[in-house]
Parts: C-alpha cells; sequence; structure tokens
C-alpha cells in the first residue's frame, strides 16, 4: 500500500429530484512507475491507480480504466442524476492490490 494516499470528495449535501450534480474527486497519490530506484539502489515497486469507479446505491455511475501515463494524484469531475437520496461510493484500484475506498451521503428533497 502506497504511504500517504489521501481521497478527496466533493458532492453536494442536498439536491431535488433529479437534479443533475457536479462531483470531483481528487487522491494524493505519488504513482510509482516501478522504474525508479531509492537512494539504496533496490527498485521501488510499482504502485499506480489503474481503475475508479463510483457507485450511486449499489448502481455503478462511473468506471475508468486507467493507463500507466496517469498523472500524480488523478482528479476526476463528472455530473450524475440524483432521484433519491443515498449514498456515492467511490473507489481507486491500485497496481500493487490496495483499493481505496471512500464514500458521502446526499439528500434528496
Amino acid at each position: 500500500m502506497a504511504k500517504g494516499v489521501k481521497p478527496r470528495i466533493k458532492v453536494p449535501k442536498q439536491a431535488s429530484a433529479g437534479d443533475m450534480i457536479t462531483i470531483k474527486t481528487l487522491i494524493s497519490h505519488k504513482m510509482e512507475t516501478g522504474l525508479r530506484k531509492d537512494s539504496d539502489g533496490n527498485k521501488i515497486p510499482r504502485s499506480i491507480i489503474n481503475r475508479f469507479t463510483c457507485d450511486f446505491n449499489g448502481e455503478n455511475v462511473v468506471d475508468v480504466g486507467l493507463d500507466p501515463a496517469i498523472s500524480v494524484n488523478p482528479y476526476f469531475q463528472f455530473n450524475a442524476i440524483v432521484p433519491e437520496s443515498g449514498e456515492f461510493k467511490f473507489t481507486w484500484y491500485d497496481d500493487d492490490g490496495s483499493v481505496y475506498e471512500k464514500a458521502k451521503k446526499i439528500t434528496v428533497t
């Protein structure tokens, strides 16, 4: 597991039924390629976010496959329509097998 990984998410706390909302996510991640060496000359293991998903109440909203050329601290912004109150679940998958998750609730009025 990479050190210092921190997911950040912005989801509105409230919306009206059927509203389109904007969701912003950023995950702090160094993205090691596996080609660099540490100060002792040992290869630093590869650790790259290779997939990002977002689900709303168990239904998939976004599923993105990422290539090794993805930047450090990947940022995603997308829109979603919210038909009801619920929870967005965000998941980032790392090449090293680590999975980072965070959830945010939204209330529909």
